[in-house]
């Protein structure tokens, strides 16, 4: 049983502006409902324009005064936000398995810490915001390069990971200087709450961090396109990251896309068969599949087939689909009941072109359950392969060739993340170089970490998310010229004033 009373906690309101928590002003009200469950444990009044129009004020009051902190300053800030989320930890991982439905191992072992992580790292990177060294490069002039922040962000995140995706939108854009506006989903807003209101306990100022938890057309699509927004960073499906893109573009503001994802699991011939079995399934199946890079489609060299399809089927069976609170689950259920639903419709409309190895089908239990599923002998050009499930399902197909193994794995319109798994470091290193993914993993499938750049190819967006490299996202570019020379008429001037 967990002990997160998200009424107490939030009995406020689900709206966090200018350091407090208050009330939607919408008039429609929403429930979280607990997935494992299918019990309410949360009531609210979900945010109008107005709560995004104040929260964007609040936002913007509060920028000059962070933009100006020196780099010292707001890494001292994120310190202590890095110790208040340690300290934090047990309460976070309650809310974040109660919200989503993940298992407390998942939220205690990778989102809760690996979001303390990221608040560590950006404490450290706010000090090195450098732009380029001075240099003359005309001669008559010293150039330098500022990197300055944009101003205020509105950012959107999805319900798969809401601690995670908080800490990926908020901690690089306050970092750099700017103040930020995130919404969360409204099934999840539990831990960003909690996120935001452990900036305002670090002593991070007033107006930096909002909240606005509301309804994508009504909320979302007021904050993408608010005048006073100057960016924003949107992580979810291609489909909506279009209609984000739209609006964004009216205002010419900077935009930053985390979409959709259709990972390959390539493995070679010469792979290490069992490592590549405990792989996909640990890949395929991690927060329920419900990953943008989750292993998706394994693509298996003809020899390792049959063994591999047969090893994946008889691991997937002895995973345990059970009560997200006991320490001993290894899978939760689906966000909810219509998402679960969602999944079924895929792997029923394969049952008339391909083969349920294992799985398929929910479990009978008011949680929204579905069993781990293995599908073999699908198309190339089928919706299995093709489209985003984002759930517990991994479809298996052959290659003979590696030409063939890297041409298959391309054939999708995603290139979030793939990966290889081989013996040869050539073929391996081949494969890394000629698949069109933001990450390629060799020999694993899934580990993320602070330092390293986090984005896609093709349709899976644009731009990074963690890493140094996110600060290209948050940072305008400033380039500075001064005259050294001290002299009135500059020979340029001769193409204005002639022979004067």
């Amino acid at each position: 049983m967990h002990n997160f009373q998200a009424q107490d906690h939030f009995s406020d309101g689900a709206q966090y502006i200018a350091g407090r928590l208050t009330k939607g002003t919408s008039g429609t009200h929403h429930a979280v409902v607990d997935p494992a469950t299918g019990n309410e444990v949360y009531s609210y009044e979900l945010a109008g324009s107005d709560d995004v129009d104040a929260a964007v004020a609040a936002a913007a009051e509060a920028f000059p005064g962070w933009a100006r902190a020196t780099p010292g300053e707001r890494s001292d800030a994120l310190h202590r936000f890095a110790g208040v989320l340690a300290d934090r930890a047990e309460e976070f991982a309650q809310a974040e398995s109660l919200q989503c439905g993940k298992p407390i191992k998942l939220s205690r072992e990778f989102d809760v810490p690996g979001t303390v992580d990221n608040a560590a790292f950006f404490a450290g990177a706010a000090r090195h915001l450098q732009g380029q060294s001075a240099g003359e490069y005309t001669g008559d002039h010293t150039s330098y390069v500022r990197r300055e922040p944009i101003g205020v962000v509105g950012s959107i995140a999805p319900w798969n990971y809401p601690l995670q995706m908080a800490a990926w939108k908020v901690l690089p854009a306050i970092a750099a200087g700017n103040t930020i506006v995130l919404k969360p989903a409204e099934l999840t807003p539990f831990t960003s709450l909690l996120f935001a209101q452990a900036a305002t306990e670090a002593g991070i100022p007033d107006g930096v961090v909002n909240i606005v938890t509301g309804a994508g057309k009504e909320a979302g699509e007021r904050l993408v396109g608010h005048p006073d927004v100057a960016m924003t960073s949107f992580t979810g499906s291609t489909g909506v990251g279009k209609r984000v893109a739209e609006i964004a573009t009216a205002t010419v503001k900077r935009l930053h896309l985390e979409l959709g994802g259709k990972a390959p699991f390539v493995v070679f011939d010469d792979a290490d068969l069992d490592a590549a079995v405990h792989g996909a399934v640990a890949g395929a199946l991690i927060n329920s599949g419900q990953d943008c890079t989750a292993a998706t489609r394994a693509y298996v060299q003809r020899p390792l087939y049959d063994a591999f399809v047969a090893g994946v089927a008889d691991l997937m069976e002895s995973v345990r689909l059970g009560d997200p609170f006991d320490p001993s689950t290894d899978m939760g259920p689906l966000i909810s009941h219509v998402h679960r639903d969602r999944v079924a419709g895929f792997v029923d409309r394969a049952r008339s072109y391909a083969r349920v190895v294992t799985g398929g089908e929910a479990l009978q239990h008011p949680g929204a359950f579905y069993k781990p599923t293995l599908i073999a002998d699908a198309a190339q050009d089928s919706e299995v392969v093709q489209s985003e499930i984002f759930g517990p399902v991994l479809v298996v197909l052959p290659f003979d060739s590696d030409d063939e193994g890297i041409r298959l794995a391309n054939d999708t319109p995603y290139g979030l993340a793939a990966s290889a798994w081989s013996r040869d470091v050539f073929r391996a290193n081949r494969a890394t170089r000629e698949i069109k993914a933001g990450c390629v993993w060799v020999n694993d499938h899934i580990p993320i970490l602070s330092e390293m750049p986090h984005g896609g190819y093709k349709a899976s967006g644009y731009g990074k998310d963690m890493s140094a490299y996110s600060f290209e996202e948050y940072t305008q570019v400033k380039h500075v010229m001064f005259d050294n020379t001290a002299v009135v008429r500059k020979d340029w001037h001769r193409t204005i004033f002639g022979d004067r």
